[in-house]
């Protein structure tokens, strides 16, 4: 490799490290940069405004401080952003987020039936159109993320299967692509809310966490061990709720009894309160203070399975923390205690007594959020390929 070369390399590693510093962490002062990439002030300030000449950061004054000059604030620009899709079985979900986590707009738009992928990208083109001001008014727009509920090969863009969205070995990408005019990219919606919540959610911070989210379509999630997200050998890790707490239980569609996501189930739920679907916020709300007997005995029933899947994951990943999202956040919080003494007590050796048990921060913009972490994930690497997509 030649001097220059190398230099070049060097150059583009560090004005990576700023970005990613300032998409995830900020916005920080220039003397926190110095710090957080071991860089000196002058570097910080070259690489800054480099970034801020391609549109992909910008500076405010920051506070005066009590002595010498105040350094001023680099945030990542909100105004570069991606598309989100979440299809699910009863919805299809779309998202504008920027640079830093931001989601500008969510649209939920709610289907009769399941949505078959050509409606999917019907339904995502028609409401991208209606979105078409809001969008020109973006510095960039990197392209469209797709949060899946199955089996994805997120490096093909093909899902493997989704069972409960009828999808099987399907190009996903490509369709997206060419009804947006626009790159895409596809993967699980589980693996992505994992790499959400340890980015700006409940497991920031933390090294080995693990994320379960619950929804219509079951029950998927993620790990992050060692502070790295764990993939698998085909990228397929986290299927947690095909893990079998009932060899006796309800039948699976995976031709198995007794999964974590048929015995801890949604529909279930939204039956015994006499609901034939809902929001979170709308789950929350009926499960609220004053319930009847059959609506406890269910939500119990569910917790006690749950705890039972939460201390297998305890006894092989042994986290620091996990994170419950969908209606899995609002079992936890139905019965936080409950649910808190099992994993504590459940898992050997006592591993399970230091585990803290979140819901998931991001709420309803979680899978938006992270499927746009999966488009940024380019322009991190090599900001300055901005300057070759208008």
């Amino acid at each position: 490799m030649s001097e220059r070369s190398g230099t070049e390399d060097l150059r583009r590693r560090n004005l990576s490290a700023v970005l990613t510093e300032a998409h995830r962490h900020g916005p920080l002062t220039r003397a926190a940069l110095v710090q957080r990439c071991s860089l000196t002030r002058s570097t910080i300030g070259a690489l800054v405004g480099e970034l801020s000449a391609l549109g992909l950061v910008y500076e405010t004054d920051a506070a005066a401080a009590r002595v010498g000059r105040p350094s001023p604030l680099v945030h990542a620009s909100e105004r570069v952003v991606a598309l989100a899709v979440n299809p699910d079985v009863d919805a299809v979900t779309v998202g504008v987020v920027g640079l830093g986590g931001k989601v500008h707009r969510r649209i939920r738009y709610s289907t009769s039936s399941v949505p078959t992928l050509r409606e999917a990208v019907n339904i995502t083109r028609a409401v991208v159109e209606g979105l078409s001001v809001e969008l020109a008014g973006a510095e960039h727009v990197a392209g469209v993320g797709l949060a899946v509920p199955g089996l994805v090969n997120a490096g093909a863009g093909v899902v493997r299967l989704a069972p409960h969205l009828g999808w099987k070995e399907a190009d996903v990408v490509g369709p997206f692509q060419e009804a947006l005019g626009m790159p895409a990219v596809a993967a699980n919606d589980a693996t992505l809310g994992t790499l959400a919540e340890s980015i700006f959610g409940a497991a920031a911070g933390y090294r080995d966490a693990l994320y379960l989210n619950g929804s219509a379509s079951g029950i998927g999630g993620g790990a992050i061990v060692g502070g790295v997200p764990l993939g698998g050998a085909s990228g397929y890790a986290g299927e947690f709720g095909h893990m079998v707490i009932r060899p006796d239980g309800e039948a699976c569609h995976c031709g198995r009894r007794g999964c974590l996501e048929t015995e801890v189930n949604l529909e279930r739920l939204l039956k015994v309160v006499g609901l034939e679907r809902a929001d979170g916020d709308q789950l929350e709300d009926a499960l609220g203070p004053g319930l009847p007997f059959p609506v406890l005995r269910e939500i119990r029933r569910q917790t006690d399975l749950l705890a039972v899947a939460l201390s297998n994951l305890v006894n092989v990943f042994n986290p620091e923390v996990i994170v419950l999202g969908g209606f899995l956040g609002v079992l936890l919080d139905a019965d936080r205690e409950r649910l808190g003494t099992a994993v504590a007590q459940g898992p050997i050796s006592g591993l399970g007594a230091e585990v803290r048990l979140e819901r998931a921060a991001l709420g309803s913009e979680l899978l938006l959020v992270g499927a746009a972490e999966a488009v940024f994930a380019g322009l991190l690497t090599e900001p300055r390929s901005i300057a070759s997509h208008p």
